[in-house]
């Protein structure tokens, strides 16, 4: 047992406090008092310790290692972190998508998966999740999408009616919500998933040539799920199952890695491939494009805080790096903005001074300036640009050719329609028939019929019963007779 004395508790300013346990008053009974700025400073602060939890991805963990790139791809990209023997610090937080904090791991939902690439060009950050595909292509759907999964306003209470009311009424839905009504739907553990960019990005390599490519972290422990019944028992028994399942195998030595690997495709294939290569609910099948190795992502190393490293860790896909680029997706651009806005209103206007999301390759060298909490400043130099006093200079010489793509045609509002199979239903349909097994099928049926029987009322039934029948007779059939039996 040591016998060194501990140090001595301070107020946040420093200076030594009298007591850890008691606060003044007057006399041992009286009234406190509200000079004792020790006891104000505490509970003052308590009233503060939360941010707003996010309104999406609530719930997660997360964990700190690197990717190694063990494949020359330099062919299609200049960006520095995807250079052959390149090692990158990484970030990765797992989460559920609809659930609260607090909500169980274990339930039937998408699962985020979010890189930070701490790259000596800057923070490039991949957020994706463990679907290729969404359930909306268009960003002025997803908040209404969202709403649809949460909580009603007047009870309280999560409902599945409302649920497949804006899943049947939005077709578009249809290939992820087989997915997740499928095996995905609930992973045995994050280490045991698959991760995905989900979104098109373009790659730049040096010559200037660009290429569109996706994303995707392939799990070195093999897939695993839980089937609704586990899940249900879970839910109830360990609510924080994934995120102790991740902790503690990092934690025992046990360290999860993900190869990942990226479908290339060549900048002028896209106006004329048989669909819209940039919607979201699509994959691009790898007979098209096959998947080309890049590297390994290894998770390492816990965080030593969960709320200072994973709760006000700030991912945004407008993050890219010289050598990586956006696309015409629209979810992909509606997302640039809201992301970097939903952290300044959660986490502050100054959120990427935090530690956890500064860049740690290079400095941060912006005209950013002022705001609540901010730390890290330039001292006198010019707070505006251009300037005659020494403030940074855009470096066009070097970063000039930023990744876009070249715009066609005027300002319209319309869906996908230019490319011969731009269905909703068909990618969907080939997951069910050609790509699940008839067990994986059986409790495809099951998921949905025990789903749709929980609450789901008229007319919103009969419009999910034709949703599948669009997708496939015979597997609508299979679950109208499992709901009305």
């Amino acid at each position: 047992m040591s016998t060194s004395r501990p140090p001595a508790t301070t107020t946040d300013a420093g200076i030594p406090t009298a007591s850890d346990e008691d606060s003044l008053s007057v006399g041992r009974d009286g009234p406190l008092l509200l000079h004792d700025h020790v006891l104000i400073e505490q509970m003052a602060h308590f009233n503060r310790e939360r941010v707003p939890e996010r309104v999406v991805h609530a719930k997660g963990a997360g964990a700190f290692g690197r990717l190694e790139i063990t494949n020359d791809v330099s062919q299609f990209t200049k960006a520095a972190v995807f250079q052959p023997g390149t090692v990158t610090e990484a970030l990765v937080r797992f989460s559920t998508v609809a659930g609260e904090q607090g909500s169980p791991d274990t339930w039937r939902d998408p699962r985020g998966f979010a890189v930070k690439l701490y790259t000596t060009e800057g923070n490039y950050d991949i957020v994706g999740n463990n679907t290729p595909v969404f359930f909306v292509r268009d960003p002025i759907k997803f908040g209404h999408f969202i709403r649809s999964q949460k909580r009603r306003g007047d009870t309280g209470l999560r409902d599945n009616d409302i649920q497949w009311d804006f899943w049947t009424l939005s077709p578009e839905s249809a290939h992820q919500v087989t997915i997740l009504m499928g095996d995905r739907g609930i992973p045995g553990t994050f280490r045991n998933m698959n991760g995905y960019g989900s979104h098109t990005f373009m790659w730049v390599n040096a010559g200037g040539e660009r290429y569109w490519i996706k994303y995707h972290f392939k799990t070195d422990q093999g897939i695993t799920f839980l089937t609704q019944a586990e899940a249900d028992v879970l839910a109830g028994e360990d609510a924080d199952y994934h995120r102790r399942d991740l902790s503690e195998a990092i934690a025992r030595g046990e360290h999860p890695s993900w190869t990942l690997k990226v479908q290339v495709m060549p900048f002028d294939d896209a106006p004329a491939y048989r669909f819209n290569p940039f919607d979201l609910t699509k994959v691009w099948p790898h007979a098209d494009y096959p998947l080309i190795e890049v590297g390994r992502l290894t998770l390492d190393r816990n965080p030593e805080n969960f709320f200072a490293e994973i709760e006000q860790s700030a991912f945004e896909p407008s993050n890219m790096v010289p050598g990586t680029g956006p696309s015409p997706d629209k979810m992909l651009l509606g997302r640039m903005f809201s992301y970097p806005d939903t952290h300044r209103y959660r986490i502050g206007a100054n959120y990427m001074q935090l530690p956890v999301n500064r860049p740690k390759g290079t400095e941060a060298n912006s005209y950013t300036f002022d705001g609540a909490m901010r730390y890290h400043h330039t001292g006198g130099t010019p707070m505006y640009a251009p300037n005659s006093y020494g403030g940074p200079a855009a470096d066009t010489g070097r970063f000039g050719d930023v990744a876009g793509w070249y715009a066609a045609g005027e300002m319209v509002r319309e869906a996908y329609s230019l490319h011969a199979e731009d269905d909703d239903w068909s990618q969907a349909r080939a997951l069910l028939t050609q790509v699940m097994d008839d067990a994986a099928r059986e409790r495809f049926v099951g998921n949905v019929a025990g789903h749709l029987s929980n609450g789901v009322s008229e007319p919103v039934l009969a419009r999910a019963l034709q949703y599948w029948a669009n997708v496939d007779q015979g597997i609508a059939a299979r679950i109208e007779q499992a709901v009305r039996r």
